[in-house]
């Protein structure tokens, strides 16, 4: 806070206001633990979050380099001081690590501190976390602290808002994590619907020919080994939709290839064909590829379900600093007013809420025996 209270509580609010913009778990960490480093004018600052086997589920460093890191080794477990913060819920300011009783040592690439400020993070009663600097940039009288109580005060405030902040990004990814599994039994009923179909099919086929046994045998044997090699493609269709059939990770896949994946599944599942187009395209915030994949689904889900369309064409493309999701279809179509009049938004209104909550934008073009195209565009980052 040396710089005045002023600049002060701009830095403050520039760190709060920083938390809050991310929804990732990680994300949120890692701007956590440098917003403190650098409030707190710090060379080190990290936070372990711990996991229910004494260690640390993750752990969050800031000032370390990536060669160092690596160099450290395996993640912390909890113990020592890090024990004392998560298990004696106060706050740790020592004028010397090193020389405190409980310090046990660090690996051999572990950077050298000194002084050192930690308190837990705390959710009601629940320790979720650990935050702690190391080595404050001033002057430091021999045997002194250079972390003050002040220091001690500011990083309390950061902890308390930094609680709300994981505490929102855990609850984000668990809300993604069962809309992800609800998309994932929609795929499962809708490939059980199409497979069944199929081997219903091949049930009566399979009838017809016995039939024939004592008419027509050369012909019933014919008929037969048509059953067995069809009801074997659909054996291995299955498989392969199965295999197929896996949570949406936009994290690890991009948005590109989650789409590439679930059209895939649902042109195995459909009578319609189902194709998808995609290259070039950057990385997007991560909301916004939440949305469009979402956006996505919704559309095809319409498409499939309700349109009789032969071919539904799903793509995105960069616009700009953003991308375009299309989706269009040569189904029946239908009057975008006429199904605002009657109440029935076939999912167009929620459609819009998620372009429009990642600054992006809707549109619908369709008309009765014309089919539909569905267009969403986002900014970018």
């Amino acid at each position: 806070m040396s710089q005045g209270p002023r600049s002060g509580l701009a830095a403050v609010s520039s760190a709060l206001l920083a938390m809050s913009r991310h929804l990732e778990v990680r994300d949120v960490l890692k701007t956590i633990v440098a917003s403190a480093r650098e409030l707190l004018d710090a060379q080190y600052a990290a936070l372990g979050v711990p996991d229910d086997h004494g260690g640390f589920a993750q752990f969050v460093v800031d000032g370390v380099s990536e060669e160092q890191w690596r160099a450290i080794g395996p993640l912390p477990r909890q113990h020592g001081i890090l024990a004392a913060m998560l298990h004696e819920a106060k706050a740790e300011r020592l004028a010397d690590v090193r020389k405190d009783p409980r310090f046990e040592g660090w690996p051999d690439a572990h950077p050298d501190m000194a002084d050192f400020l930690g308190l837990p993070i705390r959710d009601g009663e629940e320790i979720i976390g650990a935050l702690f600097l190391a080595n404050k940039r001033c002057p430091k009288p021999e045997g002194s602290c250079g972390f003050t109580q002040d220091d001690e005060e500011l990083l309390s405030i950061l902890a308390q808002h930094a609680a709300i902040a994981l505490t929102n990004a855990r609850l984000y990814e668990r809300s993604r994590e069962l809309t992800i599994a609800e998309e994932r039994s929609r795929l499962a009923h809708e490939l059980h619907d199409a497979v069944s179909q199929k081997l219903f099919s091949l049930r009566l086929t399979a009838q017809a020919a016995a039939a024939l046994v004592d008419r027509d045998p050369a012909r019933a044997k014919g008929e037969l080994h048509q059953v067995a090699a069809l009801a074997a493609e659909a054996v291995d269709e299955l498989r392969a939709a199965v295999v197929e059939l896996r949570p949406a990770a936009l994290e690890e896949d991009g948005l590109v290839a989650t789409l590439r994946t679930q059209i895939q599944v649902l042109d195995r599942a459909h009578t319609a064909r189902v194709t998808f187009t995609g290259a070039g395209l950057r990385a997007l915030p991560a909301a916004q590829e939440e949305a469009m994949l979402r956006v996505a689904q919704e559309a095809l889900h319409n498409a499939l379900r309700h349109s009789g369309a032969e071919h539904v064409d799903v793509s995105v493309r960069r616009r700009g600093c953003g991308a375009v999701l299309r989706v269009t279809d040569d189904g029946g179509g239908f009057d975008p007013t006429a199904v605002r009049r009657a109440g029935r938004h076939l999912g167009l209104v929620s459609m819009r809420d998620r372009a429009g909550e990642v600054g992006g934008s809707l549109t619908v073009e369709s008309a009765p025996g014309k089919g539909t195209t569905i267009e969403m565009e986002v900014p970018g980052g």
